[in-house]
């Protein structure tokens, strides 16, 4: 099921005491799923694009608000991202990078205080509850792009929403995907943190547990096999069930990319909390042993914004749909 931006609904709404020109995101799947502001559009049986849906949806905050809207918009149909002045009269511009609100802790704060990150994630556990794993999957995916976006790939929140993000890629069976995001965070954590690296490995050998072919097999196995080695080097192996997967994998290496039996089922996904804080503990280095793979496909770089984008540039007087 998916929801409408409707400009009187508080879920929707920035708090009126935010200050003016907060950001607003919007995210564009690949397959044109749109969310704004961690909604998912309905997009009317796939006649309206997406540019013409996120236009909309910020316009009616900009007259809502009797102001001008900022929002930033991650497109990965078209693998770019955009940054727009959205006014109350419909009209709209992009802007170049440099032109955009000036970044920084304050701005960061004030924009996940209007839009708190957990209630974007308490949006997509109901998603994923009802089984609308579509919907739960884009929402996750939005939310990890824009926090990576602002806070960068190794903040908290971000790897928690990417840990979110790979669980209901788990969910939905594509444990290819799952797997590469989970190994990335569990890559981020054995360099940053190994302390708390051992479930983040873990949830990364699950997914990989269920996934097939033989070349993607043994290239993620052996990154894995060498964090369970790692791990259990620097004394960081202590449950039993972290043995029992380091095992599984070198097993699997062994006899080669054959399905095992029973694979273990993924921990769930940690909560999202805007109370967690940058990890403590003293920096690792990056693993050294076989190479780390392909990045995955969301974290291909974007183009950099530019001005002029036509699709999200509309001459005053247009109306909202």
């Amino acid at each position: 099921m998916s929801h409408s931006l409707m400009p009187r609904d508080e879920g929707n709404l920035p708090a009126l005491s935010a200050p003016p020109l907060i950001r607003l995101d919007a995210y564009v799947a690949e397959d044109g799923s749109t969310v704004v502001n961690g909604h998912l559009l309905e997009m009317g049986g796939g006649v309206r694009p997406p540019n013409e849906a996120i236009l909309d949806a910020v316009t009616m905050f900009a007259r809502t608000l009797g102001a001008p809207v900022a929002a930033t918009v991650i497109d990965r149909s078209v693998q770019q991202v955009a940054r727009l002045r959205v006014y109350p009269d419909g009209s709209s511009r992009t802007i170049a990078e440099e032109e955009d609100l000036p970044p920084g802790p304050e701005r960061t704060a004030a924009e996940e205080e209007a839009f708190p990150p957990l209630a974007r994630v308490e949006r997509i556990i109901q998603h994923a509850r009802r089984e609308e794993l579509h919907a739960a999957f884009v929402m996750a995916s939005a939310l990890r792009e824009h926090l990576t976006l602002r806070r960068g790939a190794e903040d908290e929140l971000s790897m928690e929403a990417r840990a979110i993000e790979a669980y209901i890629a788990y969910l939905r069976g594509d444990y290819m995907i799952s797997t590469v995001l989970a190994l990335t965070v569990a890559r981020i954590r054995c360099r940053t943190d190994l302390s708390r690296a051992a479930p983040e490995v873990a949830r990364a050998t699950a997914a990989w547990q269920r996934m097939s072919g033989e070349g993607q097999v043994g290239t993620r196995g052996q990154e894995l096999l060498h964090m369970w080695e790692r791990l259990a080097a620097e004394g960081h192996l202590q449950e039993a069930s972290h043995h029992a997967m380091a095992q599984a994998v070198r097993s699997r290496l062994e006899r080669g990319s054959q399905y095992p039996h029973g694979p273990a089922a993924p921990t769930s996904a940690p909560a999202l909390t805007a109370a967690q804080g940058p990890s403590q503990g003293p920096a690792q280095g990056p693993p050294q042993g076989p190479a780390q793979g392909p990045v995955a496909p969301e974290d291909k770089p974007l183009a950099p914004t530019r001005r002029g984008l036509r699709r999200f540039t509309r001459w005053p007087g247009r109306s909202a749909g």
